[in-house]
């Protein structure tokens, strides 16, 4: 073989090389877009794209997520007052966040025998042991410029203590409960018995009612009103609740209620529901002892518990646990204030509510017939209870609520988780 034939192979042996690389490259692409057009038929519907770091965005909106079935699913919403509350609860004292779970009256706050004014004494006492709310009664109540002078004082004292506003509360139901509403020298309006705006059988009276009474608190300086009453009237022999409830019909009652809470906040003042689990199917009264309601939870669920339902579902921020024993429920006599069952499981998981649970007034007879005023406050918040409200010795239950973090039978942690509650609830309100 000469030189140019050997050329000529060589030229030939080259073209028949590039022609099998060319075939293998075009063959090992079809095998690539084939598989990979058998990966995306397996994938999930609805899958998207995610782009390449440079174009700082994905096909995934921040807020939703997609689904197996390619359907939007929104994620939970994070709550900023969530976290703006842990925060500020991370940076308070252990003793500043037990005082925070406290609703006492001006009298227990600062030792006098009876408070009309929020001067150096309060302010003191308030700098000492910042609680987180105040409760007040008719002796404290004696015109409208001395509550408003009062009131505003205390907030004051409160925003420069705490940076954040005290609970200025009050029972203000209308009828025969009215602190405000029956002093002749306010000049306001007596929305009457619950009972009767029930029994017209029209919603937007108790609105209205709501309205009315949020308007003259607010002007006065208050932010919270224990009302409304919750209670169906079961028992018609129960003085305790009597007028005080909308009625017998327990999906009334629930309208009703819902309603008054609209009034109420629509004049910037946070309702309470009471007195979970319900009292109206009573005979006794708590004031002077222990109250019992004969009634398994279903039957509960059925009538007792349905206007409490309602509340919780419409975004109620307070809700009052009474010293109701329940003992179908329960399995003994411990009042529902106290008990695991009925404020951790009944009211938390079963209806769903994530607010603040405060106690009925701790200075009844049901509570202080069988419990120290220490006994009682441990009890309520490891029951899951958020606030004392008026416990028979403050300092004994404020002390015993410390000690009890400080030993280990209440954790930090679990104080944390109802103060971030309250703290949540003031910042709502600023």
């Amino acid at each position: 073989m000469n030189q140019e034939e050997r050329r000529q192979k060589r030229q030939d042996e080259f073209k028949h090389a590039a022609v099998v690389v060319t075939v293998f490259v075009l063959v090992l692409a079809v095998m690539i877009i084939g598989a990979a057009a058998a990966l995306h038929k397996f994938l999930p519907k609805g899958t998207k794209e995610v782009k390449t770091p440079d174009t700082q965005s994905t096909e995934i909106s921040d807020d939703t997520q997609t689904s197996q079935n390619g359907s939007d699913v929104a994620e939970p919403a994070v709550d900023p007052l969530d976290e703006q509350a842990a925060q500020i609860v991370s940076g308070m004292a252990l003793e500043d966040k037990v005082a925070q779970m406290f609703v006492i009256t001006p009298e227990a706050l600062t030792g006098y025998t009876s408070v009309t004014a929020a001067g150096d004494t309060t302010k003191t006492a308030y700098e000492s042991r910042p609680v987180g709310g105040l409760i007040y009664m008719a002796d404290n109540l004696l015109s409208t410029e001395q509550t408003t002078e009062m009131l505003t004082n205390m907030q004051n004292i409160a925003m420069e203590r705490t940076g954040l506003p005290a609970f200025l509360s009050v029972d203000e139901e209308g009828g025969t409960v009215a602190r405000v509403a029956a002093n002749e020298a306010f000049g306001v309006t007596n929305v009457g018995n619950m009972s009767d705006i029930g029994a017209a059988g029209d919603a937007q009276k108790a609105y209205d009612a709501g309205v009315t009474i949020g308007t003259y608190l607010k002007q006065l300086g208050f932010n919270v009103d224990y009302a409304p009453v919750a209670d169906v009237l079961t028992n018609p022999g129960n003085t305790a609740i009597g007028t005080r409830s909308f009625g017998s019909d327990a999906s009334m009652v629930a309208d009703m209620v819902t309603k008054e809470l609209e009034g109420l906040s629509s004049q910037g003042v946070f309702g309470a529901v009471k007195h979970f689990p319900g009292q109206g199917g009573v005979s006794g009264d708590s004031h002077d002892g222990a109250v019992t309601l004969d009634k398994s939870l279903e039957e509960l669920m059925q009538t007792e518990l349905v206007p409490f339902q309602k509340a919780v579902e419409n975004g109620v921020s307070f809700v009052m646990v009474g010293h109701i024993s329940v003992p179908q429920v329960v399995g003994d006599n411990t009042p529902a204030s106290l008990s695991q069952m009925m404020v951790s499981n009944v009211l938390r998981e079963q209806l769903g509510y994530q607010g603040i649970v405060i106690t009925d007034a701790m200075n009844m007879g049901a509570i202080t017939g069988t419990y120290t005023a220490d006994q009682a406050a441990v009890m309520a918040v490891n029951a899951g209870v958020d606030m004392i409200l008026m416990p028979q010795d403050y300092e004994t239950a404020y002390n015993g609520l410390l000690q009890a973090v400080q030993d280990g039978t209440i954790t930090e942690e679990r104080i944390d988780e109802s103060v971030e509650r309250i703290v949540k609830v003031k910042l709502q309100m600023q």
